[in-house]
């Protein structure tokens, strides 16, 4: 195969129609480079910032060590579960039907063979039968030591447990006696008199000599006849005749001249100075008015000697006649002068809760 030759003899091997011409290859050549170089160019810049957004995307989502330590010794705290608020009572619906905690139980129960079942010392306090009892308990309507008791058949001790029913007090002592007297004009408020007069102690001398250790609560002057209080509690006759627990006593007098009841009662109420200082009355009325008397209903609840009689002298009307009728909630009604009664359980209860007993 012949070869061409170069101008200078030596043979020419590139391949024929493979060389272009010299101006279109030189020209070519330099845009394909230029051409080359830009893309390259543009295409690194892009390349490059992607890059750098992916690299910046991975260093935030890649906590560095500082970060990791400064998490790793700070936990997150726990979130604090709320209290529960109390529940708001309302007053639209009885207490027993809120929603309050149930009481703590307060009284002590005895053990088996000790004390007293609760019915059995209800029917001997006169409250109601031992069946009629039980029903009581049933239906909530007994507290002991201020906690209502639904069980049957529970033991106290007579002696020491506070026993209501429909919230008054039941006296479950049986050494304790309250009564009522009537006590007649003339008659001294003492126990023994050295003079030999009549006094009170001879309308309850049986009972002294059953054993029953009675006292009157204050007294009542001998001209004054009415309601006299006799019991062998201490505590009770001690508070109902302190003047700090203002237990009210009710008077009926029958005073000379006729009494101006605007006037009077006005003078009463706001306080009249006598000679061991000053004293009032709690309410002021006139009943009756005629023949030159007339009848006054005075409450208060001071126990003074004589201090009746003397705030009636004060404003000007003597007293004839005085009878004590009320002691807090107990009434002498229709009770006949000389006799005895036996007071109520509710009269009792009412009485205790009077001085806060």
């Amino acid at each position: 195969m012949n070869t061409p030759a170069r101008r200078d003899g030596t043979p020419d091997r590139r391949k024929r129609g493979a060389q272009p011409e010299r101006g279109a290859s030189r020209n070519t050549n330099s845009r394909d480079a230029r051409s080359a170089q830009r893309g390259g160019t543009a295409r690194g810049a892009q390349q490059g910032g992607a890059g750098r957004g992916a690299a910046q995307r991975a260093a935030a989502q890649t906590p560095s060590p500082q970060r990791q330590a400064n998490q790793g010794g700070k936990k997150k705290p726990k979130p604090q579960r709320q209290a529960a608020q109390p529940p708001l009572l309302s007053n639209a619906k009885p207490a027993r039907h809120q929603n309050v905690a149930p009481p703590t139980e307060s009284h002590t129960k005895l053990p088996s063979g000790e004390g007293e079942r609760l019915q059995k010392v209800l029917a001997k306090a006169g409250v109601a039968s031992r069946r009629a009892a039980e029903e009581m308990i049933a239906q909530g309507r007994v507290e002991v030591d201020g906690m209502i008791v639904r069980e049957q058949g529970l033991r106290i001790d007579p002696q020491h447990a506070v026993v209501r029913v429909d919230g008054t007090r039941v006296v479950v002592r049986e050494e304790l006696v309250h009564v009522a007297l009537n006590k007649p004009k003339g008659w001294q408020s003492t126990m023994s008199d050295d003079l030999g007069r009549p006094c009170v102690g001879d309308i309850v001398a049986e009972r002294i000599a059953a054993g029953q250790r009675l006292f009157h609560v204050g007294r009542l002057d001998a001209d004054t006849e009415g309601l006299l209080l006799l019991t062998n509690d201490g505590d009770l006759a001690h508070r109902l005749m302190h003047p700090s627990f203002e237990v009210s006593k009710t008077y009926l007098a029958t005073v000379h001249g006729e009494v101006n009841n605007r006037a009077v009662g006005k003078r009463l109420r706001e306080g009249v100075e006598l000679e061991d200082g000053p004293a009032k009355v709690d309410r002021f009325q006139v009943l009756e008015l005629g023949e030159g008397r007339s009848l006054v209903k005075i409450v208060l609840h001071e126990g003074r000697k004589h201090i009746v009689r003397r705030l009636l002298d004060a404003v000007g009307h003597p007293v004839i006649r005085l009878v004590r009728t009320n002691i807090g909630p107990v009434a002498l009604g229709d009770q006949r002068p000389g006799t005895l009664r036996v007071l109520g359980r509710d009269e009792i209860g009412k009485l205790y809760e009077a001085v806060s007993l």
